[in-house]
């Protein structure tokens, strides 16, 4: 065991692995979600909003969990806020520069998950400034997650009746594979499974780097964990942009954004509190307040995202790893 803390290009390889095998269990646990919803038959609406969203999100889910019981706070919230990050800046750019034509932004998207998505962030930011992130301020958290899904659903749902429009959400086509009942079942357990394996793969290769190199747990968790738990996210844009589809991408980033900090550190503070360090209070938060500003304020431009605004996102991602690194290694 010794052995292996200290042999980094093994650890590389595991974190490597690690990507590899969470990016295909989220896909099968979304699959055999989906799979099992439909057997039931439960509506679509709430397969799409619910299941797909959170299975995508899964990876960064468990990380979070792991890391935080393993008392790796700087991992764990590093990776819930630099997902948030990384989806808006890159995700959600590869969508823009894949689209056939520019994107249309909802407008009622913006007016409600868009400004629902600046007030939790703004809850979130409060309930850390005594450095600590307490239990009930998680549960508080995943309880408003609840009213947000079902608003939400609600929502939808009229929405989808005024417009007279049942069709099968892409975002559930790209999930629904045939089986039975038993097969949807294996692909769900096997997913899940493969989640959680990674998971604990993926952290504990992460802390043998940082312990290694002497690097912040914050900047593991804000670059290389966040950018390989957010596969998923990327994956599904990529996918929609080349479908034609990009205002599903937007829909589902600023969505996924939302989970990421009601659900995903909602639910670790909710079971172990999480010790909120201060490059975490004053560094990743601003991050992502000026990340989520960013993407909000270009989408209402028009109500369309073109491709200039690809690269403004691109390149504010560069900026912001360029002053990381300024900031930990110069």
């Amino acid at each position: 065991m010794t052995a292996l803390l200290s042999n980094i290009p093994i650890n590389f390889l595991i974190l490597l692995v690690s990507f590899f095998i969470l990016a295909k269990s989220a896909d099968f646990l979304v699959d055999g979600a989906v799979g099992i919803a439909e057997i039931f038959k439960i509506p679509k609406i709430i397969i799409g909003i619910v299941l797909v969203s959170f299975g995508t999100t899964s990876p960064e889910f468990t990380v979070t969990m792991i890391a935080a019981l393993q008392g790796s706070a700087g991992i764990g919230l590093g990776n819930a806020l630099g997902s948030v990050i990384f989806n808006g800046a890159v995700a959600l750019a590869v969508a823009i520069l894949l689209s056939p034509a520019p994107i249309p932004v909802e407008k009622r998207i913006l007016n409600t998950t868009g400004l629902f998505l600046i007030g939790v962030f703004i809850v979130s930011f409060v309930m850390s400034l005594d450095g600590v992130l307490q239990r009930w301020e998680g549960i508080l958290l995943l309880a408003m997650m609840v009213a947000y899904l079902v608003f939400l659903v609600f929502s939808e749902s009229n929405e989808r009746k005024k417009h007279k429009n049942d069709e099968l959400p892409i975002e559930v086509e790209g999930h629904e594979k045939p089986g039975s009942l038993p097969l949807q079942f294996i692909r769900f357990a096997g997913g899940l499974a493969g989640v959680v394996i990674a998971s604990r793969l993926l952290v504990f290769s992460a802390q043998n780097i940082a312990v290694y190199f002497g690097v912040p747990e914050i900047v593991i968790g804000l670059t290389i964990i966040a950018i390989g738990t957010s596969l998923p996210e990327l994956a599904t844009c990529i996918v929609a942009a080349r479908k034609g589809h990009g205002d599903l991408a937007f829909g589902d980033i600023i969505g996924a954004n939302v989970l990421n900090i009601l659900w995903i550190i909602g639910a670790a503070s909710a079971v172990a509190g999480i010790t909120v360090s201060k490059d975490i209070l004053y560094f990743a938060f601003p991050a992502v307040f000026i990340s989520v500003l960013l993407v909000l304020g270009l989408a209402r431009m028009g109500y369309r995202l073109n491709r200039w605004n690809g690269w403004v996102l691109i390149g504010c991602y560069v900026v912001y790893f360029s002053v990381m690194m300024y900031m930990y290694f110069l």
